[in-house]
């Protein structure tokens, strides 16, 4: 395979303590699972409520601020408005408010034992990079494909340079002592079918981006997707491409729990969110982004993301003590191959010989349809894959396009997917979650689609 593009040292670095790798890392290293919520609340009393609480759970976590959709697309004087006239947003306008609000909200919160996460979507992040560190934070995530095909019509050139520019700022808080920490969002494009391979590729290029741009300390991401088997099988195979690719960063694996509709009752919530934790600590992941009983109906409340992360918690150290019950990292052995590393492998390589910088690399490849992601309508995106679920759930290819995966991928003759037929693979994880709590002896069926409300489409900032 290509080398990696960033020069760096044969052994990883140790971050330094009080960043937000130090601490994951540390977590790790004594056998917890750090959690963490998606929470932003505009009214800054009720975000920090929000993060006492968090830091207050009974759970080995990280705090969350979740930035509005008019900070996620620059429009500050519309989050002023806002402000000014008393509505509520969807979340916290951090280039909005001064400075000195900002720190009031994190001060006696944030520290060593608790560091802090932005959130925020945006495809031109400049500006939040610059007023989190003003404000005395240092981590945030997104990357320039995973936050520009999906969230709008940016031109994804225009997201490539906007995103090096922030690495490059956020990268210069180490001048001042601070180990800043950036998470790839590449491995959860469109929440929902689309195929490991690419969902792995795609974690793995964004986190190489960051380090030809100066960040030593990444996460990779990775969403729970529609079967266990295939998304433990992801998972070793994002870790194996993250070794190979990224010897000399400090970095780790973050899980999310399902990010496409959600199961409607609590019981089936409840199974999805303890299967994602499941999934974490069997496949040596250290971080998961949980999400609550609420989803499908409803923006969760606090004391509902913290049960959340307090389930979420629990399912992690039984599965622990069940699986790993004398060591913090899982032991090396047998693990399924039915060719997502190879996919995966193929797609970052191809994409690597177009160019050793990734700023031109990333570009090329969608433009060649090296890159192609289902059902993503963005016009950068050459819309020629396609995906569907097999009889077993597993998401496979139907078409792939201009990507490169001949002899590695055989696409299956599929049906052509109807709009009826999309809409009941979208429902597939829901439908089968909230069929086993109802009736969790094996041979359950997925209950009857015409028995049923229809559910709730997750808005866009609801998948960050």
């Amino acid at each position: 395979m290509t080398a990696p593009v960033h020069p760096t040292p044969a052994a990883a670095p140790v971050p330094p303590a009080g960043s937000f790798g130090a601490f994951v890392a540390a977590a790790r290293q004594a056998g917890r699972l750090v959690v963490q919520p998606r929470m932003g609340m505009s009214d800054p009393r009720a975000m920090r409520a929000g993060l006492a609480a968090t830091r207050a759970a009974d759970a080995t976590t990280v705090g969350t601020v979740t930035l509005d959709s008019y900070t996620r697309v620059g429009d500050q004087a519309a989050a002023r408005r806002a402000l000014a006239d008393g509505v509520p947003l969807n979340g916290y306008p951090l280039v909005t408010y001064d400075t000195a609000v900002t720190r009031s909200v994190l001060h006696g919160i944030q520290d060593h034992d608790f560091p802090v996460q932005v959130r925020h979507g945006s495809a031109a992040p400049q500006d939040i990079v610059a007023a989190l560190l003003r404000a005395g934070l240092d981590a945030t995530e997104g990357g320039p494909v995973s936050y520009c095909l999906p969230y709008g019509r940016t031109p994804l050139t225009a997201s490539v340079e906007n995103w090096a520019r922030s690495c490059e700022l956020l990268a210069r808080a180490r001048d001042h002592g601070a180990e800043p920490h950036m998470e790839t969002f590449g491995g959860c494009m469109m929440g929902q079918l689309c195929p490991p391979g690419l969902l792995v590729a795609l974690s793995v290029l964004e986190a190489l981006f960051f380090a030809q741009h100066g960040l030593r300390s990444v996460s990779l991401s990775y969403a729970q997707q529609t079967d266990p088997g295939q998304d433990e099988e992801a998972l070793h195979a994002l870790r194996r491409l993250a070794e190979e690719l990224l010897p000399g960063l400090d970095w780790h694996i973050v899980v999310y729990t399902y990010m496409g509709v959600y199961p409607r009752t609590p019981g089936g919530a409840r199974l999805l969110l303890e299967d994602s934790a499941r999934l974490a600590v069997r496949t040596g992941a250290a971080r998961l982004i949980v999400k609550t009983a609420a989803e499908a109906h409803r923006i969760p409340t606090v004391a509902e993301n913290v049960a959340a992360l307090e389930a979420a918690a629990r399912a992690a150290e039984a599965e622990r003590d069940r699986t790993l019950p004398h060591a913090a990292e899982p032991a090396p052995g047998p693990v399924p191959d039915t060719g997502v590393h190879a996919e995966a492998s193929a797609l970052v390589q191809a994409v690597l010989e177009l160019s050793p910088d990734l700023g031109r690399a990333l570009p090329r490849a969608f433009a060649r349809g090296y890159l192609d992601v289902p059902y993503c309508l963005h016009p950068d995106n050459a819309q020629r894959s396609r995906s569907y679920l097999d009889t077993d759930g597993r998401l496979r290819w139907s078409a792939v396009g201009g990507m490169p995966l001949g002899g590695v991928v055989a696409p299956a003759r599929a049906p052509r997917l109807t709009s009826g037929g999309l809409l009941t693979a979208l429902r597939h994880v829901e439908r089968r979650s909230d069929a086993a709590a109802l009736d969790p002896s094996p041979a359950h069926r997925p209950l009857d689609d015409g028995h049923r409300p229809p559910a709730r489409e997750p808005l866009p900032e609801e998948g960050r």
